[in-house]
């Protein structure tokens, strides 16, 4: 009893450690009474384990000597209801995480003490105890390495037979709370990183490769709960709808991250398995939704939805597999009618040759989406299903089936505009056109497309072979280009937000991928420009023209920004934002104040034109000119007019408010006299873009 009362006066001294141990041995049941006291002496036994591994090599002689972790072991063994486990758990892992000493860290782990922690029975049914005992697991796994490793699994011959660690995190790697969640995934990959074969053929075999199969699943829920808060019927307010996008698009992106990670691992088993799960259980279906034209119908995503998964999914996922398998499935269509129809041709034309071009590349389209070059020669992607399903969907359909056999040209021309992505890029929602162009883009950029499906997209050298036998194939990107300048020249009700998003695809069309437009093309391009133009005259009468002039220095440097975004950098949730706001009458309100008639509704509409005037601007220097406009309109028209003598831009700012002659005005007479210039202020590129359209 007295020896009890007795303390040394240093606390981090060995002396006053053995007498923690004793007082922690004496302890036969842990309740309610004296848990306090067992939740001291393990802390003090945590704060002189971690002095003694830098400071006191005698310390932790005498922590092996007594085998303290075993008293831990036991401590939760007698507890009876005392809620001992969580102060432990949090005690061992502050222990564990600040051992920096290999002698230390490997004697911790051997002997079975942690994986018998960690296998024993908790209830986690209260309280934060699943926290600490997920906070727990990940102290253990930061110090793996192919050591430590060997330490927590139970082998059997070859091969791995229990890995507690692994098993028990799993059971937690769907936890509604996302501090676990994240813990787990750190987990995980540290387990991953340590590249032990043995471990590898664990986690890839059932029932432990269950888990990558149930992560998909999970991915595959959050994408419906996506997809019904994009269509939600109920009239909600559309700022919280747009909030409840941005959570659940984050749950997404964040799983995807996390696939990344483990694809990332240069383990041909574990990316292939991965791999193989995000195709079959979730890229298949969505492109065969998309590509027989389905709608949502409770059991597939919409199309708004399912490109906006696609897109984000390859923009952060580097897998060479999942690129291909996008590109080969979206192009099979196209090859497998385009083969019909230059087969039946060849009937008729002795001189061409089909019979090896191509039947190779539906070969090759197939051979891409089945095997991928990450796969292991057991590991094969089940695509049959994906392009039987396709086949059935193209025979069934006499106007696929037949439309080689007819001369009938309406039907042709409808057939070109039905057949897989084309029906999206003729679609009459701009949010759906510039999803699925979005997704080309990805797909014709992407650094790891095979070289023959980047040229069936329609760049590189197989192109003047597929124009050849009159491919739909090369319709795909001047589709594209014809999408985008349908929805610049759209009507004033669409939202400038759109037609931004559309002139940002232009550029890339036009400055990265090298198209140019038809005369076709440049007639709907000069007359979206006109009615730009037109609109900004027609708000020289309106209240706020006195601030246009600022409006248009503002909205260039916007402008410009917005345009020359890199195509990684574009987040495709912009068409589920438009969407919804599209959908929802107050979202459309909103944007005018709730009165179209009111004087901020008048503001709005000013710079909504002021926004599309500029940016037609700076795409038709980019026609005519190969290039953007650095300088904004305002600097150059001032630059240029001093400089030839007529009435500089800035002296009009003096004009009397309200006159015909007052600032606006003076912004339509130096336009019709061809004082907007190019950056360096030697080309009127107006002037020129006249007369080069006046050629065509």
């Amino acid at each position: 009893m007295w020896s009890s009362l007795w303390r040394p006066i240093n606390r981090f001294s060995l002396q006053y450690f053995r007498y923690t141990i004793n007082e922690l041995q004496e302890i036969k049941v842990v309740d309610e009474y004296n848990r306090e006291i067992v939740i001291d002496l393990l802390q003090s036994i945590v704060e002189i384990v971690t002095y003694g591994d830098r400071q006191d090599p005698l310390i932790f002689e005498c922590f092996m000597e007594y085998q303290v972790l075993a008293q831990f072991v036991r401590i939760l063994k007698i507890s009876q209801n005392s809620r001992i486990e969580a102060p432990l758990l949090q005690y061992l892992s502050i222990m564990i995480q600040n051992m920096s000493s290999e002698h230390a860290i490997y004697y911790c782990f051997s002997n079975d003490y942690i994986n018998n922690i960690i296998e024993h029975e908790y209830e986690f049914d209260e309280g934060d105890l699943a926290l600490y005992y997920v906070s727990f697991l990940r102290a253990v796994s930061s110090k793996m390495n192919r050591e430590i490793l060997c330490l927590l699994v139970k082998v059997h011959g070859n091969v791995v037979i229990s890995f507690p660690l692994y098993t028990a995190s799993l059971k937690f790697a769907c936890h509604g709370e996302k501090m676990i969640q994240t813990a787990i995934r750190a987990l995980t990959l540290n387990i991953y990183n340590v590249s032990d074969d043995m471990v590898y053929k664990f986690v890839t075999t059932p029932p432990s490769s269950k888990y990558f199969s149930d992560l998909v699943h999970s991915l595959k829920d959050h994408c419906i709960h996506l997809d019904e808060l994009v269509h939600a019927t109920e009239e909600a307010c559309t700022d919280e709808r747009i909030k409840q996008l941005l959570v659940e698009t984050d749950k997404i992106v964040d799983d995807l991250y996390y696939f990344k990670d483990v694809v990332s691992i240069s383990e041909t088993w574990l990316s292939g398995l991965v791999t193989q799960n995000l195709l079959n259980l979730l890229v298949f279906p969505i492109l065969l939704s998309l590509l027989l034209l389905r709608q949502s119908n409770g059991s597939s995503l919409s199309s708004i939805t399912s490109f906006y998964i696609l897109n984000r999914l390859l923009q952060v996922i580097d897998c060479k597999s999942l690129i291909n398998s996008v590109a080969g499935a979206i192009l099979y269509p196209y090859m497998k009618l385009s083969l019909g129809d230059a087969t039946e041709g060849e009937k008729a034309d002795s001189t061409t040759n089909v019979s090896n071009f191509l039947p190779n590349c539906l070969n090759d389209i197939k051979e891409l989406v089945s095997n991928g070059s990450e796969f292991a020669e057991t590991e094969k992607i089940d695509a049959d299903h994906l392009f039987g399903r396709i086949d059935e969907y193209l025979s069934s359909n006499s106007h696929f089936k037949n439309c080689h056999k007819e001369n009938d040209i309406h039907k042709e021309s409808l057939l070109s505009f039905r057949r897989g992505i084309l029906a999206f890029l003729s679609s009459d929602n701009h949010c759906v056109q510039l999803a699925s162009l979005l997704l080309l883009l990805i797909l014709a950029e992407s650094k790891d497309l095979d070289y023959k499906l980047a040229s069936l997209i329609g760049f590189g050298g197989l192109q003047h072979k597929m124009e050849m036998h009159g491919s739909v194939l090369t319709k795909l990107m001047p589709e594209a280009l014809n999408a985008v300048l349908n929805i610049l020249a759209s009507d004033p009700a669409t939202p400038v937000l759109v037609k931004w998003h559309a002139g940002w695809f232009l550029q890339k069309l036009v400055n990265f991928h090298g198209m140019r437009l038809c005369d076709e093309n440049l007639h709907l391009f000069n007359d979206s420009y006109e009615q730009s133009l037109q609109r900004l005259q027609n708000e020289l009468d309106g209240c706020w023209f006195d601030h246009i002039l600022i409006t248009l220095k503002n909205e260039w440097t916007s402008c410009g920004t917005a345009l020359e975004e890199p195509s990684q950098s574009k987040d495709p949730l912009f068409v589920l934002e438009v969407a919804v706001c599209q959908q929802t009458t107050n979202g459309i309100a909103a944007h005018y104040g709730g009165d179209k008639t009111s004087s901020y509704a008048a503001w709005r509409r000013m710079v909504d034109v002021v926004k599309v005037f500029v940016l037609h601007l700076q795409l038709k220097a980019l026609i005519f000119e190969e290039e953007l406009l650095e300088k904004h309109l305002l600097v150059s028209m001032s630059s240029s007019t001093a400089n030839s003598g007529r009435t500089h831009v800035s002296e009009a700012s003096c004009a009397s408010f309200g006159s015909w002659d007052s600032l606006p005005n003076c912004i339509l007479k130096c336009w019709s006299q061809g004082y907007f210039y190019d950056t360096c202020g030697k080309t009127n590129i107006w002037k020129v873009a006249s007369c080069r359209e006046t050629s065509h």
